[in-house]
């Protein structure tokens, strides 16, 4: 049975497919550049060229599809209840979906699908540490309004949970809240990436306007960057609390930050 991963290349979606392509099951990918996806995906891994924001030109890219796995990004809630429709028509029988934060429009299409589904919901991604790059190599600090902690997750744990919950039963009907095995607060995380890579990085608090005015500047509306410096500002429950979820599903610890920074140290 084939399973379809949309968004291949990204933070989630290449996971998903290695994962999925390491146990041996036959994986479509998804991706805008096939060209590109060859030199980052597994050797044997089937590449289809499209994007699920528009789902009324996947027709050949659903054709033989039992499983399907959908990362919710920006652009997709008006077209994600489409594509799961569509999906749904053309066979798939189990969905694994990325939250993009809360329950919208595409959470909410997947739930009420018919067909088996387990939403996946990380608080926040390591890679978000991505966004320091430029200013710890330039100047060696880190600008962030907010010193808060959170529970970030591996992205190759979440590949590894919907790898999991794709294959295996025992998983429909359920929303997996994931998180590494330890919180940790900004400051926390410039320390770890200090030792890492051998310089001291400083941090220099900013104000919540010009975080915002920061995230506007690549693009982000003033609403949706008011809504992610509003949830680093009070961050839920959910983000500080440590849970087991990777270790249960998948039945290994979830990998530490250290072990993220390791993997990307060269990049800083």
């Amino acid at each position: 049975m084939t399973t379809l991963v949309t968004g291949a290349t990204g933070n989630t979606g290449r996971h998903v497919v290695r994962e999925l392509a390491d146990r041996g099951e036959p994986v479509r990918a998804l991706t805008r550049d096939p060209a590109r996806a060859a030199g980052l995906l597994p050797a044997g891994v089937e590449l289809v060229t499209g994007t699920h924001t528009a789902p009324e030109t996947l027709h050949a890219a659903l054709d033989g599809v039992s499983r399907l796995h959908i990362t919710v990004t920006a652009g997709l809630a008006e077209a994600g209840p489409e594509l799961v429709r569509r999906a749904v028509d053309a066979g798939v029988r189990r969905i694994t979906v990325v939250w993009g934060g809360f329950v919208g429009p595409v959470e909410q299409a997947v739930a009420d699908s018919g067909v088996e589904w387990t939403r996946l919901e990380p608080q926040e991604f390591m890679s978000n540490t991505l966004t320091w790059i430029d200013s710890i190599r330039a100047e060696g600090v880190v600008r962030e309004p907010y010193d808060f902690p959170s529970a970030l997750v591996h992205e190759a744990d979440i590949g590894a949970v919907a790898a999991v919950a794709l294959l295996d039963d025992g998983h429909a009907g359920r929303a997996y809240n994931l998180t590494g095995p330890e919180s940790l607060t900004s400051r926390e995380r410039i320390a770890v990436l200090s030792r890492t890579i051998g310089r001291d990085i400083a941090f220099v608090p900013i104000t919540h306007e010009q975080a915002v005015e920061r995230l506007m500047a690549t693009g982000v509306s003033r609403a949706d960057a008011e809504y992610v410096i509003g949830w680093y500002a009070a961050p839920p429950e959910d983000a500080t609390t440590v849970v087991d979820t990777v270790e249960r599903v998948t039945g290994r610890p979830a990998r530490t930050f250290a072990e993220w920074v390791a993997e990307h140290a060269d990049r800083f």
